[in-house]
């Protein structure tokens, strides 16, 4: 227990940290649950235009719950971990379904639904309900790395000691909100990862990064590890103001998005095989596990044709872009926009 630790992350918030979020100030877990999946592996800047249109459309975990998953996704379109959406939508429902309608007060309980683990259960335990909960995100790794100067990349056992760290800091009595949204927001904006404000930080006199010249080095990166890399080659059906999309599998990269077609025969069963493509220049996208590779063949046709495949369906590109598709799909789409 360091409640002088708390303290300096309390007063600090209180005085400087970020106060005008819109899921902040409310004790609403639905608002509160939103803002934390959102920001699972995102910038707070991309939640921030996410979550005004996501909130109008979905207000109440019931809406959501109800909503087709197809909708969900369309909306989620473009910020990428797409299993969150697939994870909220089935979290909505468990909870309506199971819980009627009541996100669950414990961070225990939080964390057996869909999509919410240890440190998101805390942290919508500790907004909502207050509870003494500790989090460790990405961002609070990095603070507790360098100020306690503690080596080793912040997985497997150097990750169990730092929640045995994080939860050794939590004092008896203490305005949890305010502790938990200040070590989100010292991490975000002063101990960050490249050019970190150490002059600024409420915990500089007692960083033993700093006081052993080690800030960059902490925390200790991971191995790298070389990603394999996928091919896929992407056929543009399109007269020009259409384009055949498929609607991919519920589960797998991309799931339930709609998407453009990679079989390689399909040109031919739809009558374009005298239909020389354009090839388009490659491009590569890359996802946590794995580089995928980009190859894009541009069909221009006069009509279009009469799809049978199971998920194919022509949409106009202006309705496609607002369809949720994939971001790599949407910028091909935006190059062959007339």
């Amino acid at each position: 227990m360091n409640p002088d630790f708390a303290r300096a992350i309390i007063d600090w918030q209180r005085l400087h940290g970020r106060h005008d979020l819109p899921w902040q100030g409310t004790r609403d877990a639905y608002r509160v649950w939103l803002s934390e999946i959102m920001l699972q592996q995102t910038r707070v800047a991309s939640a921030l235009l996410l979550f005004p249109r996501f909130f109008a459309r979905f207000p109440d975990v019931q809406t959501l719950a109800a909503a087709p998953l197809e909708a969900v996704l369309t909306l989620w379109a473009g910020m990428g971990y797409y299993a969150r959406a697939r994870n909220l939508h089935l979290c909505a429902r468990r909870v309506v379904e199971r819980h009627a309608g009541h996100f669950p007060k414990t961070a225990a309980e939080l964390a057996e639904l869909p999509g919410i683990g240890r440190s998101t259960a805390a942290a919508i335990a500790a907004f909502v309900s207050h509870e003494r909960a500790a989090i460790l995100d990405g961002n609070v790794k990095r603070v507790l790395c360098r100020h306690f100067a503690i080596a080793g990349a912040p997985v497997g056992s150097v990750e169990k000691s730092l929640w045995r760290q994080a939860d050794a800091l939590l004092p008896a009595a203490i305005d949890m909100p305010a502790y938990t949204q200040g070590l989100m927001d010292l991490g975000a904006t002063l101990c960050t990862r490249r050019a970190p404000r150490c002059r600024d930080c409420p915990l500089t006199a007692s960083c033993q990064a700093r006081a052993q010249n080690r800030v960059q080095d902490l925390p200790t990166p991971r191995s790298a590890v070389v990603k394999p890399r996928r091919v896929a080659r992407f056929l543009l059906i399109t007269d020009g103001a259409r384009i055949l999309l498929q609607r991919r599998p519920p589960t797998g990269v991309w799931g339930g998005l709609y998407a453009l077609p990679e079989n390689a025969a399909l040109p031919a069963r739809l009558g374009l095989a005298d239909d020389a493509p354009l090839p388009l220049p490659p491009r590569v996208h890359a996802f946590t596990h794995f580089h995928l590779e980009i190859r894009p063949m541009l069909y221009r046709v006069a009509r279009m044709p009469m799809p049978t495949d199971a998920g194919l369906e022509c949409l106009a590109i202006a309705d496609a872009l607002q369809a949720g598709v994939p971001a790599p799909v949407a910028r091909l789409l935006r190059e062959i926009l007339p």
